[in-house]
């Protein structure tokens, strides 16, 4: 928490975080723009703060590092701070990217977004959270995940009544490393859209783990594109919650 703090004390980086909730995904470059008065050695270092603080993550394309705001962090502080009578904008705090993604040009070769958390957890525990329907239940919003994880057959989440929420198929699966499967949310006929790609990566860091999702491969002007960026912090924030606590992550209705 303190390292949250400290990165959003100051203004230089604030600055950095409002161009990422702007537009996602910018090089050292293009942030460098934002802070001219800077030499680039300092916007690194502002950079820095900001990725040890999990409120900025990166990914490297070819030569390229792109930059992406990690609303993760921010979730966590709503969760453990806000009173139950403000509980229903608990989403808003987390959601930076709401109003302007709507008419944010997306390009086809970067990832649209990344979320990052450190979870107090070893790999395997983590790794049984993602793919258990006992405890995806206590964190992914009720829902239930069934599959085989055999690659190429289908995965879904299904509510209590069975029915399905998400549907998609596995990709590729790595125990306890990575886990990735197409996407396609529960909607109307015209108003779906083309799957898009979930990737899980654990990164062991001693008694602790590094949990990334990266969600991508979505068609230009996308509506699930808005929607999974609201979705996804709660998401990870419950999971964190959950394997920390061993309880369920309970935000009570104004």
């Amino acid at each position: 928490m303190d390292d949250i703090f400290k990165a959003l004390s100051d203004k230089s980086r604030r600055a950095l975080l409002d161009t990422l909730r702007k537009n996602d995904g910018k090089t050292l470059s293009e942030l460098e723009a934002v802070l001219p008065n800077l030499s680039r050695f300092g916007v690194m270092k502002h950079l820095k703060i900001l990725e040890e603080a999990l409120l900025v993550t990166t990914h490297k394309k070819g030569r390229f590092k792109y930059h992406y705001l990690n609303t993760v962090p921010i979730q966590e502080l709503s969760d453990r701070w806000i009173s139950r009578f403000a509980a229903t904008w608990a989403q808003n705090i987390t959601d930076f990217k709401n109003d302007i993604e709507r008419n944010t040009a997306m390009s086809n070769n970067k990832p649209k977004h990344i979320f990052t958390t450190i979870i107090q957890t070893d790999a395997s525990s983590l790794w049984d959270a993602l793919i258990n329907p006992k405890i995806t239940q206590q964190y992914f919003f009720g829902l239930s995940v069934k599959t085989d994880w055999m690659v190429g057959n289908d995965l879904a989440y299904l509510n209590s009544q069975g029915e399905a929420q998400i549907e998609g198929k596995i990709i590729d699966t790595v125990p306890n490393h990575k886990l990735v499967y197409s996407f396609s949310g529960h909607c109307d006929e015209e108003d779906k859209e083309p799957p898009s790609r979930v990737t899980f990566e654990i990164e062991e860091m001693g008694k602790a783990c590094k949990l990334t999702l990266t969600h991508d491969e979505f068609e230009e002007g996308s509506k699930e594109y808005i929607n999974v960026g609201n979705g996804w912090p709660t998401v990870l924030s419950g999971l964190k919650t959950l394997l920390e606590t061993g309880k369920p992550l309970i935000i009570e209705a104004a």
